[in-house]
């Protein structure tokens, strides 16, 4: 009996022991399992809070550019209005450079149109005076106009304002000339040389003055061209060709001349307008 029941005591004292190890095996196993997942834990934690930090520099960065955005969009605002500004000038300063180009052609135009029309005043006057010797009278262009110059030896005998026959005569050829093309202004000019007159001229001033009333009168009230066209004027001894000083200066110096020059109402309107422009 006491046998059996010191195999039953040992019996069980092995089951004791038997269940007793089960459990803690498993237990050293949670642990190390526990303590794999808690190093996994605090790995991943700092790979979050290293996000996280990125995540930040990430955000000021974006701010960063956001505001270069704004700004850049605000600087663009201002060069596109400024682009348009200056758009705007170049349109306008592009409109008045056509129009100033137009005026220039204008202009031009014009003043083709004088010059075609002085070269023709010029060819019928020389044509009409053919017969006239060159000591007796010249026809040229000076300044833009025609210059029909008159000797005192085919106008008038000396210190007179009397016109001779011959020079009538020239001075209707001239006017058949003037009343063909009344757009043709007239300005009489008398000249005299240095010499003072000794006749019943008071002096050169009137003798010059004199001899332009007296060609004025035969074309207008002989030859029946337009006073409202003519204009007549002396300029005594100022205004001489040649020097005075010698006999044959003298002579090229008392003369009159007779200026044509077309109408320019046209070319001084443009002139008018492109300065008012």
């Amino acid at each position: 009996m006491k046998k059996i029941i010191g195999i039953a005591l040992i019996i069980s004292t092995g089951s004791l022991l038997l269940s007793s190890c089960v459990p803690t095996k498993k237990y050293k196993n949670s642990q190390s399992e526990l303590q794999s997942v808690r190093n996994d834990s605090a790995s991943l934690a700092g790979k979050v809070t290293e996000l996280q930090s990125t995540v930040a520099q990430l955000k000021q960065q974006i701010e960063g550019l956001n505001s270069k955005v704004a700004d850049l969009s605000n600087k663009a605002g201002v060069l596109s209005t400024d682009a348009a500004n200056k758009q705007s000038q170049l349109t306008k300063s592009q409109q008045e450079l056509a129009n100033q180009q137009k005026r220039l052609e204008q202009l031009q135009a014009l003043m083709d149109q004088q010059k075609k029309a002085i070269d023709e005043i010029r060819k019928k006057m020389a044509d009409a005076l053919v017969g006239f010797n060159s000591n007796e009278l010249t026809v040229a262009i000076k300044n833009g106009k025609v210059y029909v110059s008159l000797q005192e030896n085919l106008l008038f005998p000396s210190g007179s304002a009397v016109v001779n026959p011959k020079g009538k005569e020239a001075l209707g050829k001239l006017a058949e000339v003037l009343n063909a093309n009344p757009d043709i202004t007239v300005d009489i000019e008398g000249h005299t040389d240095s010499i003072p007159i000794r006749t019943k001229y008071k002096d050169n001033w009137d003798l010059s003055t004199a001899r332009a009333g007296s060609i004025v009168r035969i074309l207008t009230s002989d030859y029946k061209v337009d006073p409202v066209r003519v204009i007549a004027s002396g300029h005594s001894q100022y205004d001489p060709v040649q020097t005075n000083s010698t006999p044959e200066g003298r002579a090229l110096n008392r003369r009159t001349e007779i200026i044509l020059s077309p109408k320019l109402d046209e070319l001084f309107k443009l002139l008018e307008s492109s300065s008012n422009n």
